[in-house]
């Protein structure tokens, strides 16, 4: 199993486990206290991505702006999701939820494709999925909230409707939020967890 750098705050028994996934460039603080205002009480884990691109932290290498190494994306989603495994067998928990933006978003979905029954709630704040991911019938007990900006240059729009009707396809519940800005995160991303996925 990858020995990743992470953050972790021990939760109460009984209290949902949450994930969350850094940004290009990010490290395990990014969303970290962000989560545990969010739950109070929860586990949280905050993994560093293993992949340095320039010195920046991601979780999965790329060959260009949008272009993955699908070779390298589906070991490191498979080492992501034994880590994962393990920390919900270490806490027992019954709600699992992934948090992520940009590289990390992608992360926690790629898992979740592959591993339908890994989380229940996924947030995946401006995730770029360039490729149709299998049908996933186990997707159908998953909640998922998509956030987006309607002008974003690293994840265009019709990616992200082509995403949010994958989910659909599979009969995920799904509630998506855009923004008319670009790839930046706004606080009304923050008010539509809030109002979606507490």
């Amino acid at each position: 199993m990858t020995d990743y750098i992470l953050r972790e705050t021990k939760g109460t028994p009984g209290a949902p486990l949450v994930f969350t996934f850094h940004g290009t460039g990010g490290d395990e603080t990014q969303f970290h206290s962000l989560a545990e205002q969010l739950w109070p009480g929860a586990q949280v884990v905050s993994p560093r991505g293993d992949v340095s691109e320039n010195g920046m932290a991601r979780y999965f290498r790329r060959t260009g702006e949008g272009v993955y190494d699908m070779e390298d994306l589906a070991k490191r989603r498979a080492a992501m999701a034994i880590f994962v495994r393990s920390k919900i067998e270490e806490t027992g928990a019954q709600r699992v939820i992934a948090l992520g933006y940009s590289n990390g978003a992608n992360i926690a979905a790629a898992v979740a494709f592959e591993n339908p029954d890994i989380f229940t709630d996924v947030i995946a704040m401006h995730p770029l999925i360039p490729w149709t991911p299998a049908p996933q019938p186990g997707l159908a007990t998953t909640r998922w909230l998509i956030t987006a900006g309607e002008r974003d240059p690293i994840c265009p729009a019709p990616l992200t409707k082509s995403l949010l009707d994958y989910l659909r396809a599979q009969d995920a519940e799904v509630t998506e939020h855009w923004h008319p800005g670009g790839h930046e995160l706004v606080q009304s991303e923050l008010a539509a967890i809030q109002a979606n996925m507490l």
